[in-house]
């Protein structure tokens, strides 16, 4: 097993087959692991396999963890903005959330559960931002298409 996440090219190259045969391949694997204590998670095209997030609990005590981390509010915040906004720059989150967020991002980069995707191509050319497969490993999710809709309020005036 990779220590890091594979892309479907990696692993037809180390297999010596098409990119189709290992997305088949892929899809049967989903299959069969379906119920079962490990599932394929996907990021884009990069796909590593993890242990269902109901096993954690269970793997924390086994290794002597504490793999879940405690966020506050900010640190939620601003992540959801970049789970939501990818990819997302400092100054735009900043502007959502109306405060300034270099803590938080340093926080969460420190964390894992976000990370630097390039620079965006505009004045200053900052940093652009996204998830990580350690963000989708806190939560549970298999991928990024697993997040709950955003739903928007009407908020009267007045």
């Amino acid at each position: 097993m990779a220590p890091e996440p594979l892309s479907v090219r990696d692993l037809a190259q180390a297999l010596e087959c098409t990119e189709q045969q290992v997305h088949a391949a892929l899809e049967q694997c989903e299959q069969e692991q379906a119920g079962r204590g490990v599932r394929l998670q996907r990021l884009g095209e990069r796909l590593q396999l993890a242990t269902v997030p109901e096993a954690a609990p269970y793997i924390e005590r086994l290794l002597g963890l504490q793999i879940s981390t405690r966020l506050s509010t900010a640190a939620l915040e601003t992540l959801a903005i970049v789970a939501y906004r990818q990819p997302v720059t400092r100054p735009e989150i900043e502007f959502l959330r109306g405060v300034d967020c270099s803590g938080v991002l340093r926080t969460l980069l420190y964390l894992g559960l976000i990370e630097e995707q390039g620079r965006a191509a505009r004045p200053g050319r900052p940093f652009l931002y996204g998830t990580t497969f350690d963000f989708l490993r806190h939560f549970g999710l298999q991928s990024l298409a697993e997040l709950p809709p955003l739903e928007f309020t009407q908020e009267e005036d007045g």
